[in-house]
């Protein structure tokens, strides 16, 4: 027995949501059929409504991670099945040859809400890990034009950019990275919040042979557990790009499209500290479910580095997505999902650290984007016990669960959630780490 299992000891009984025969049976169907890159699925689900969702064998969760916050309106939102509806029966998909009014107005929708200035830029694809490697393309460009070679492109200890060879260049966590080495070069990391190792590497001996091109950089680095960074780095990571004439990155892939309670979580100055970004790349909630992901460029520099032929994507920015993403976008203002974020987020946050759960050493997080520290590391059993009772929970950490619930969550939702919670008993033995997503 590993001292996991020793401090953590038995696991509860489940209760009557646990696993039923006919997810069991898909779920060796499953097995069957897929690679192993994810696991055994741990329930198969039919449908959802709302904060719920049901699995084939009708039990119902309430969800508290949201697809991994994407599922921003919930499950089955009326304004998302219309416009679904209304866009598939006039065209889902066209080349990039051509472009659609959906598409059109949702970047000129998305340069409106990241503020972004006069020669600001919108590029569309279908992912998070898609639009880092779009940045880093453009990180290239912009080393290449600013000293004759590439230069460097750095990210903090502790980050998730995503799983293709070049934001998982960017990937922190070395389980993940190294079967896949030697991966893009002139990459590397910094130690998260250090302003001495940062300014090092913009003016140290390897900056004279290789200048950084790029900092990139999560606000809240969800994969490791939904940690902030002090604004005060991030402010100094603002002004050594901008000395240096770096690019500074931010991947709000996470934290992004209200989940910290704005729109983007660089417009929360407890976070960046005012700090804006030279590019931002966002996917996620952006289409409430639908595959999206996109990158903006801030002002005509970054702007004009992507030329005809150097980038592209076949399904990027396509009419269905992006009439998707703008009604996502519409409803999160029209129903005030933005406040509602920061209100039930505080709810939340609230009920946990009162619940008496000794088992929870804290909660942290902006808005609708949480984690509970919890004592020993057992998050896969704590999460194994909340599905089955009823509750969807990420174990991101060995010892932290994440919280990401829909933004249309509601205020008796987050107490049955945190009620929930509470009667975690304190001693679940733990199983294998998480893998992180996207």
């Amino acid at each position: 027995m590993n001292k996991a299992d020793q401090d953590c000891g038995e696991i509860a009984e489940p209760a009557e949501t646990v696993e039923g025969p006919r997810s069991r049976q898909w779920a060796d169907r499953y097995d069957h059929v897929h690679m192993k890159v994810f696991g055994r699925p741990g329930r198969v689900m039919d449908h959802g409504q709302g904060a719920w969702i049901w699995d084939v064998d009708g039990n119902r969760y309430l969800d508290m991670l949201a697809g991994i916050a994407v599922n921003a309106l919930g499950y089955a939102h009326p304004a998302w099945n219309k416009a679904l509806a209304e866009q598939a029966g006039k065209m889902a998909h066209i080349s990039n040859f051509f472009a659609s009014r959906p598409q059109i107005e949702l970047a000129e929708r998305l340069l409106e809400l990241a503020q972004a200035p006069d020669g600001s830029r919108v590029f569309f694809c279908n992912s998070g890990t898609e639009a880092n490697e779009a940045a880093i393309k453009l990180a290239r460009l912009h080393g290449t034009r600013m000293g004759g070679n590439p230069g460097r492109i750095l990210a903090l200890t502790h980050s998730f950019h995503g799983r293709s060879m070049g934001s998982l260049s960017l990937t922190w966590k070395p389980a993940i990275r190294e079967p896949f080495q030697p991966l893009v070069p002139r990459m590397g990391f910094l130690p998260s919040g250090d302003p001495k190792a940062l300014e090092e590497a913009f003016t140290g001996e390897e900056a004279s042979d290789q200048p950084v091109a790029a900092v990139i950089l999560e606000l809240i680095q969800g994969e490791a557990g939904v940690l902030p960074l002090e604004p005060d780095y991030v402010q100094k990571v603002r002004e050594l790009c901008s000395r240096h004439g770096a690019l500074m990155i931010l991947d709000e892939v996470q934290t992004g499209m209200g989940r910290t309670g704005h729109w983007f979580a660089f417009q929360d100055q407890s976070l960046s500290g005012g700090a804006c970004p030279d590019v931002l790349t966002f996917a996620k909630g952006v289409a409430g479910g639908f595959p999206m992901g996109g990158m903006i460029t801030f002002g005509s520099g970054p702007s004009g580095l992507l030329t005809p032929g150097t980038h592209g994507s076949t399904f990027g920015g396509n009419p269905l997505g992006s009439a998707l993403a703008l009604t996502t976008l519409e409803t999160i203002q029209r129903e005030g999902l933005l406040e509602r974020a920061e209100r039930m987020g505080k709810r939340l946050r609230d009920g946990i650290a009162a619940c008496g759960n000794p088992l929870f050493t804290s909660v942290r997080g902006r808005g609708l984007l949480d984690a509970i520290q919890l004592r020993s590391p057992c998050a896969s059993k704590v999460a194994a016990w909340c599905l089955d009772h009823g509750l969807i929970v990420n174990p991101v950490a060995p010892d932290a669960l994440r919280l990401a619930p829909p933004l249309i969550i509601q205020a008796d939702q987050i107490d049955l959630a945190v009620d929930i919670l509470s009667k975690v008993p304190t001693r679940l033995g733990d199983v294998d780490s998480p893998q992180g997503d996207r």
